[in-house]
């Protein structure tokens, strides 16, 4: 990832008033039709795969600037105004039970796109191993409870998934963009955007585990009696100095999964992957198989994966909580009515458009002369 910075995504109560949905509706059925018109549908899978652009759009649609329910309510919102008639471009999935209706989601759409069998099955597959990416792949304290899967007409993806820390109270929002994914373990993220980084991050994703990748698949693939032995073998409460000598050792960091289901080693033996995407894949390998495995990988084979975060602002019409201040019912209303008069159809000729959009332009600036 080229683009880096921190945010603070903290846990909120509460919903977004019906009054501020229903014109974060027209607003995003507007700035999306717009930019889709201008610039193609995988350039606004693009932006949205950006953590910055996507929060500023966010901001722009009258949101909290730093809560974690941007994420959830401005998803929520594109996946009632985007219409596939007009954008090209649909939603799935959501929070919590709408999250798990994310593969009927995704069947519906590719009816609705007529886009074939095979492919349905590859976005059901990217949309399965994105969200088991960053539970087990990426163990940084955050646990997903939102995803959402943008589709486009030509069967084009991205990811907008968020997860909790229930100790902090913060949430971390990672992007995926299909486009720029070539491996699915290997540095898969357009963003991650978080409140802070992380002291104790396994980071399975990162270019540096790569041989510690290599070595998990040959550990499960060797006889499951010496995965169990060498699991046994390391320390739980001891100190790891004796496995480093004199180099520091951050023991937090290593700890042992206390836990772990012997059967799923003997089974994934049986299936035998033939890589770390095909390990990671199996149904049962979490966070804890991950972790184990890791260890085991450095600690007895030496082969270290990396412990470093991999994690990487916007006004226009304030915000529900009345920050940076209260959202202006009226400037909202003429924002929608100009950026509306801007698209409104295919008879009105780009540069008349062109005109509109300079005026919403000259007009925020009155508003936000900074």
């Amino acid at each position: 990832m080229v683009r880096k910075g921190t945010m603070q995504l903290p846990l909120h109560p509460g919903h977004a008033p019906h009054w501020l949905v229903r014109r974060m509706g027209k607003l995003s059925y507007a700035i999306s039709k717009l930019l889709i018109e201008e610039h193609g549908q995988r350039e606004f899978l693009r932006r949205m795969s950006d953590p910055l652009w996507f929060q500023a759009f966010g901001c722009v649609l009258g949101f909290d600037w730093h809560s974690s329910g941007l994420t959830t309510v401005v998803t929520g919102v594109l996946k009632q105004s985007l219409k596939p008639d007009v954008h090209g471009v649909m939603l799935a999935g959501g929070k919590g039970s709408k999250g798990i209706n994310t593969k009927y989601d995704i069947a519906n759409i590719c009816e609705t796109f007529s886009l074939s069998e095979n492919r349905l099955n590859e976005l059901l597959y990217a949309s399965k191993i994105s969200a088991k990416i960053d539970n087990a792949a990426v163990q940084d304290g955050y646990s997903l409870y939102h995803h959402t899967f943008f589709l486009t007409e030509d069967g084009s993806w991205a990811v907008v998934q968020q997860g909790m820390n229930p100790d902090n109270r913060m949430a971390r929002r990672y992007h995926w963009l299909a486009d720029s994914v070539e491996s699915f373990v290997n540095e898969p993220h357009s963003g991650i955007i978080s409140e802070r980084a992380s002291k104790q991050t396994l980071d399975m994703t990162a270019r540096i585990s790569n041989e510690c990748r290599k070595t998990c698949v040959d550990i499960v693939n060797s006889n499951p009696g010496n995965v169990i032995s060498s699991i046994r073998r390391l320390p739980i409460k001891d100190s790891l100095d004796q496995w480093f000598g004199t180099r520091p050792v951050n023991v937090e960091a290593y700890a042992m999964p206390w836990h772990l289901d012997w059967d799923l080693f003997r089974k994934i033996y049986d299936i035998r992957p033939r890589n770390y995407e095909e390990l990671i894949a199996i149904r049962g390998v979490g966070p804890t198989a991950v972790r184990a495995l890791a260890l085991v990988a450095e600690l007895i084979y030496n082969t270290r994966p990396s412990w470093e975060d991999p994690v990487k602002f916007s006004f226009a019409h304030g915000g529900k909580d009345g920050v940076p201040h209260p959202v202006d019912r009226n400037v909202y209303d003429k924002t929608i009515k100009i950026l509306m008069e801007a698209i409104e159809g295919a008879e009105i000729e780009r540069e008349v458009r062109l005109k509109s959009l300079r005026r919403l332009a000259i007009y925020a600036k009155t508003l936000y002369p900074d």
